[in-house]
């Protein structure tokens, strides 16, 4: 609307400024008549060629000194103060005889004109004005408007990044709130539930039945270990964060690290892990802490996010050099979630799986762990129809 207004402005002066300056124009015409002693014709000898060029059809002689005064002196009249440039032409040959161009912003330099212009009275003439600076003119005529408008956009620009920034700080506010519930009941069910195991092993009946004193001690040491996954979980990816990953890289056999992964899973609880390791080579230069935990950040995810019992192949190839996928069939992750599944705290909505918890600092630090090794990661997934995490090495 702003610019709207500008516009029918900018219209409205160039009107303005076409009718003012046909007036002047008609009254230099008149007071050269007046000169040469000739009648005012009855129609208008000013024609508009363009915006800003216009012709004055004296049909007589005219002295370039008398034209240059009148229209300096009919122009500052009317408050025509842009620069302008006059041509006196030869009608017979409509060729030019003589041009010059007058600027208001600086006094005239008298001693630089030495012509001795004579008239010529063997023709007929008329002149020309063109206006070169019209529309830069026109728009220093509507200061106000523009400047105006300035401050109106400066300030629309302001509100817009203010909104972006309190939108991005709600944004991160939540994921903030998110992660801290997630850690809160992660940290507090191990911990209440070594308190209940601890309060039983103080009772001295404990010591007579030794079964139950194996159990809750077992109990103790699982939930201790699942806490103490859980720190170095926070501790690995916050001393990973604000800094490249120190890679202690080496020759590693990826086969025996994707067999011993999925060993420590089958220990924990019977699950369905199907391995293809088709690859014929299998040995890479990499790290093998940080490679280790990447297969168990994704072998964990898939076994996680399902709603059925977990069916997770794990498969290599060697096309296009070595290459490792990773697929389930989970709830998958929407189309408009798979760039977000990559920032920090960020967990997909987990529809009716409730029982699913984490930090959200799984897949951001198996990102970090692929570029830090130059490798390249992909995923392809659909809702209700799982996912596939593809891991290309370069050797």
């Amino acid at each position: 609307m702003q610019l709207y207004w500008i516009r029918k402005a900018f219209d409205i002066k160039e009107k303005q400024f076409t009718q003012t300056v046909n007036i002047a124009l008609v009254e230099v015409a008149d007071k050269l008549f007046a000169y040469n002693k000739i009648t005012f014709p009855n129609e208008s000898p000013v024609k508009q060629l363009s915006p800003d060029y216009f012709i004055v059809n004296v049909n007589s002689v005219i002295d370039a000194n008398v034209l240059e005064h009148y229209l300096r002196t009919h122009f500052q009249y009317r408050n025509i103060t842009t620069d302008f440039e006059y041509a006196i032409y030869d009608c017979s040959s409509d060729k030019m005889v003589y041009g010059d161009y007058v600027s208001f912003s600086k006094a005239p330099d008298i001693t630089s004109r030495t012509r001795n212009l004579k008239k010529l009275d063997q023709y007929t003439y008329y002149f020309g004005v063109y206006f070169p600076k019209k529309s830069s003119y026109l728009i220093g005529e509507l200061g106000v408007w523009v400047a105006s408008s300035v401050v109106f956009f400066v300030a629309i620009i302001f509100i817009i990044y203010a909104m972006f920034v309190i939108l991005r700080q709600k944004r991160l506010a939540d994921v903030q709130k998110d992660f801290l519930d997630n850690m809160t009941h992660e940290f507090k069910t191990p911990i209440a539930t070594i308190a209940i195991a601890a309060d039983v092993l103080i009772k001295p009946s404990i010591i007579t039945t030794p079964e139950r004193l194996a159990k809750y001690s077992s109990i103790i040491k699982a939930e201790n270990k699942r806490l103490q996954e859980q720190v170095e979980k926070l501790l690995t990816f916050a001393s990973t964060e604000h800094r490249q990953l120190d890679l202690k890289k080496q020759s590693v056999a990826l086969h025996d690290i994707i067999r011993k992964v999925v060993n420590s899973f089958e220990l924990k609880t019977e699950t369905s892990i199907v391995c293809n390791l088709a690859a014929t080579n299998d040995v890479l230069l990499a790290d093998e802490f940080h490679i280790t935990n990447v297969l168990y950040n994704l072998i964990d995810n898939a076994l996680k996010y399902t709603k059925r019992d977990p069916l997770v192949t794990i498969s290599t190839t060697d096309t296009n050099g070595l290459t490792l996928q990773i697929s389930d069939n989970g709830i998958g992750i929407a189309p408009s979630e798979q760039k977000k599944i990559f920032n920090k705290f960020y967990r997909v909505a987990t529809g009716n799986v409730h029982n699913v918890k984490g930090f959200g600092i799984g897949l951001p630090y198996v990102q970090q762990v692929i570029k830090a090794h130059g490798w390249k990661l992909q995923i392809q997934s659909q809702l209700d129809m799982g996912s596939t995490f593809t891991i290309y090495f370069s050797k």
